[in-house]
């Protein structure tokens, strides 16, 4: 589904590599965890990904097509694909939580027929029905990070990527929005996490992928949270 392809960054400014051919191939339906210390290139890897930013040398393939090489319009197609979870929820602050989701879908063009189908089963799926008519400053940290999985989720994408996800929640909401992303993941998605949480990797014992210094130190298909002390 997703694949890196001898990918290097390189920061002129800095003459940082924060990456350093870096080859991965994700398969769809696959959980995926990157780890490492902070400067690692996890985030790097993402922008990436998302084609925030675009890599030195290298390629990086969805489908067999390199996606920097599409067109504005596959670009937005691409993009129709995929859903972001970023650390700082990223809601609006003056919708409530149905109407945040239900932006979501307006954006994408959705009618208002589907948008009143689709979003209380969203919403039940993050645990969100009586919260409904809230808004986001009437939430909890793990309350706001579950609404900001249901707008990323509502038109389906076929890849969610949660960067840093449960960095800012307690450990009872953390372990919430986990059980939400294994929820999303058996319901098909392919998830990408980034995390620092050492008991979120050992619980999900999924795929891990250790980066040290934008390289790729371990790969491996059940793994924990196993980073050098460097």
């Amino acid at each position: 589904m997703i694949q890196f392809v001898n990918v290097s960054k390189v920061y002129p400014d800095t003459d940082v590599e924060a990456l350093h051919n870096v080859d991965i191939t994700i398969e769809e339906g696959e959980f995926v965890s990157f780890i490492g210390h902070s400067g690692a290139g996890k985030s790097t890897l993402v922008k990436m990904l998302l084609r925030e930013d675009r890599p030195s040398e290298g390629s990086i393939l969805y489908k067999g097509e390199d996606i920097n090489d599409f067109s504005h319009k596959e670009m937005n197609l691409y993009r129709q694909n995929i859903g972001v979870v970023f650390q700082d929820f990223r809601l609006l602050s003056n919708k409530t939580v149905f109407e945040n989701v239900a932006f979501a879908m307006e954006v994408a063009g959705k009618p208002d027929e589907i948008i009143a189908e689709d979003v209380p089963y969203v919403l039940e799926l993050v645990d969100l029905v009586d919260k409904a008519n809230n808004f986001p400053h009437q939430l909890s940290g793990g309350e706001k990070q579950r609404l900001a999985i249901a707008r990323a989720i509502i038109n389906d994408p076929k890849l969610l990527v949660a960067d840093e996800p449960t960095g800012n929640l307690d450990p009872a909401s953390t372990y919430e929005v986990v059980d939400i992303l294994k929820k999303i993941n058996k319901l098909g998605t392919t998830v990408i996490l980034t995390t620092h949480n050492t008991g979120v990797v050992d619980a999900l014992k999924k795929r891990v992928i250790t980066l040290e210094k934008g390289s790729i130190v371990r790969d491996d298909p059940h793994g924990s949270y196993i980073i050098s002390k460097k």
